[in-house]
């Protein structure tokens, strides 16, 4: 499994600062976490070792904030950069076909907000729609998001802490 993690202020974000130090415990040669940032501070990626990278996972995690919307710019770069025609689609682009891509999100606004008749007036699910379809288009089978909800709601330590455990067990084991 690979964690890949997206958060161009990580040092500043509770959040998935603690997601990522809670799955880096786990870190093996079966469980790479790798952060995305910290690796391209530049912005220019080694795209042969991140697909190299993908190529040798059965499962693919992209963690990331959810902002605007949509998901941080290195993030959307790094598909476009990454998951190649001819590699990840198209003719011949097999190279993830089976493999399980697996999205971790936080989400500051309360789960409320993403509803048909809430203030965003869509749900997470129709939002997740461009991953889920860049799923099918790669060939990965698209698992169940683990989506954290409202973490700028007054989120206490000791909900974080569980939110933590949850998410490792989630991704580690849901299959």
């Amino acid at each position: 499994m690979t964690v890949l993690v997206f958060h161009p202020h990580l040092n500043e974000s509770r959040v998935n600062q603690r997601l990522m130090a809670e799955i880096t415990k786990y870190r093996s040669d079966k469980v790479i976490v790798w952060d995305e940032y910290a690796m391209y501070p530049d912005g220019k990626i080694d795209v042969q070792a991140e697909q190299q990278l993908l190529m040798a996972s059965d499962r693919i995690v992209l963690q990331f904030p959810f902002y605007w919307y949509s998901s941080p710019s290195l993030l959307k770069k790094w598909e476009d950069e990454v998951l190649l025609h001819g590699w990840a689609y198209g003719s011949g682009g097999t190279a993830l076909h089976g493999k399980e891509l697996l999205l971790a999100i936080s989400a500051g606004a309360a789960p409320e907000k993403y509803h048909i008749y809430g203030e965003f007036g869509y749900t997470m699910e129709d939002m997740l729609l461009p991953f889920m379809a860049t799923s099918n288009l790669i060939g990965t089978k698209f698992v169940e998001p683990f989506i954290l909800q409202g973490v700028m709601q007054n989120l206490t330590d000791e909900q974080l802490e569980d939110y933590a455990r949850n998410y490792v067990d989630y991704i580690l084991k849901s299959k």
